[in-house]
């Protein structure tokens, strides 16, 4: 499984588990992490979710190589991307969190990272853009500036920035992250879950209530950049690993 869940309590541990490509998502990967949150959602004595990639890396994005898959009926991309939470889920973020792996942590209700933690938009350097709301969840996240200039250059963003611009949550030591989240997922889950559930429904129904129209103006960007001729080119040079040669077509 590419996706394993443990069950501690009302907690469900959900950890991403595709190593050997630092859990860079394929169809088969969308597909288990849709099919465990849905089982997450409809248990009602699943109260709070920790999304974790273990003590190494969060998620790498999508694995060029194969691609993602399509979107799922009820989570979207990545089986998470396009989902509205009706329970919270946390993410737990150790290493890279890279084009789709930051996405996905966007996707959250909150984030908990150590300090080796690093987010990134890395999709330029490929000639794609941030396809599954990272166009719009990072400029709602962070500074609009900040987030111009994760998209626009690639580069990375340390955990310790993330936490002081107020991306992420709590910031741990190597290795905390998972204790941590699970301790704030423990705590949640012992308040009223009415409550809990009714709070959490009331702000995903304000903040994201313009996000049809961001998903259709990514969906523009996505279709001009991946027909371009440097999409291509980006993609080839990524895995022939060597410097890509841009046309502007």
């Amino acid at each position: 499984m590419t996706v394993r869940v443990e069950r501690r309590g009302a907690v469900h541990v959900l950890i991403l588990d595709r190593p050997a490509r630092r859990n860079a998502f394929d169809g088969e990967m969308t597909e288990a992490l849709d099919a465990a949150l849905n089982e997450f959602e409809d248990d009602d004595s699943a109260l709070v979710a920790v999304l974790t990639g273990g003590q190494d890396f969060f998620s790498a994005g999508t694995d060029i190589r194969a691609w993602a898959g399509d979107p799922t009926e009820r989570g979207g991309p990545y089986g998470i991307a396009g989902r509205r939470l009706r329970k919270p889920v946390i993410a737990a973020v150790e290493g890279v969190a890279a084009g789709g792996g930051f996405e996905i942590a966007l996707s959250t209700t909150m984030i908990v990272a150590s300090r080796t933690a690093t987010f990134s938009f890395p999709e330029v350097g490929l000639g794609l853009i941030a396809e599954c709301g990272g166009l719009f969840r990072g400029p709602r996240a962070l500074p609009l500036n900040v987030a111009r200039e994760l998209l626009l250059t690639g580069e990375r963003l340390s955990a310790q920035r993330a936490y002081d611009l107020g991306l992420v949550n709590r910031l741990t030591e190597p290795g905390g992250a998972l204790e941590e989240a699970l301790s704030m997922a423990e705590r949640i889950a012992g308040l009223a879950p009415i409550a809990v559930r009714e709070t959490l429904r009331a702000i995903e129904a304000v903040y994201p209530a313009d996000d049809e129209d961001r998903w259709a103006e990514t969906a523009v960007a996505k279709d001009h950049a991946r027909a371009s001729a440097d999409s291509a080119e980006g993609v080839a040079a990524f895995l022939a690993k060597r410097a890509p040669q841009w046309t502007g077509r």
